[in-house]
């Protein structure tokens, strides 16, 4: 599949915003403590995104009610459901100025991860840190994706190539709007509305 960069600035891979707030003191701490251990890129994103994958529980997973959304929250409470995560690792590597994207798989519901562009890759890969458990092996890939999940075209799930630079609207929609997990899991988006901005096929 050959992902789409929908805004051609690579500049706004690295944005901080209301989500994806690096400039967080929370996610700044984070960030000095990966830092400090792993030095040049490549091994300070695998860090973030084994950090994000393993020490953050997936709130399905865990049972754990509350619903977050913002990077810093997710960070400081340690939950949140794919989105969440997605928005932490986001801002653990756009504060180190590695370009991230939002980007979205199509299932039952909507499912979310990354794409990361590494000094001297190849391009765009999609990284997963949803959390594995038994039947989900996600890792950390510069060469190729291991995400968690492939999908079953001939079951009319999709892989949404388009790359975001901030949440998809309806996604965040549904986090900022959720009670708690449960109602959360009642809401979840099931499609995307078609993407906006031009295109960059490809990448810079």
């Amino acid at each position: 599949m050959e992902l789409i960069q929908l805004v051609p600035e690579i500049s706004a891979y690295l944005a901080a915003d209301d989500v994806i707030d690096h400039e967080h003191p929370r996610v700044r701490e984070v960030v000095r403590h990966l830092a400090d251990q792993h030095r040049d890129a490549y091994a300070y994103a695998e860090a973030a995104f084994e950090y994000v994958r393993d020490t953050i529980p997936h709130s399905v997973d865990a049972g754990d009610p509350r619903v977050t959304w913002r990077a810093s929250d997710v960070l400081e409470r340690r939950t949140g459901i794919c989105y969440a995560k997605a928005h932490a690792l986001a801002a653990l590597l756009r504060a180190r100025s590695i370009p991230t994207a939002l980007c979205y798989q199509g299932f039952d519901v909507v499912h979310g991860l990354v794409a990361v562009r590494l000094p001297g890759g190849a391009g765009w890969v999609r990284q997963d840190p949803r959390g594995n458990k038994p039947g989900v092996n996600a890792r950390f890939r510069a060469d190729r994706e291991q995400v968690a999940f492939r999908v079953r075209p001939e079951a009319g799930e999709v892989d949404h190539p388009e790359l975001y630079a901030a949440p998809h609207p309806v996604v965040l929609r549904a986090l900022r709007n959720a009670r708690d997990r449960p109602h959360l899991e009642r809401t979840l988006p099931v499609a995307l509305p078609a993407a906006g901005p031009g295109p960059v096929r490809g990448g810079p």
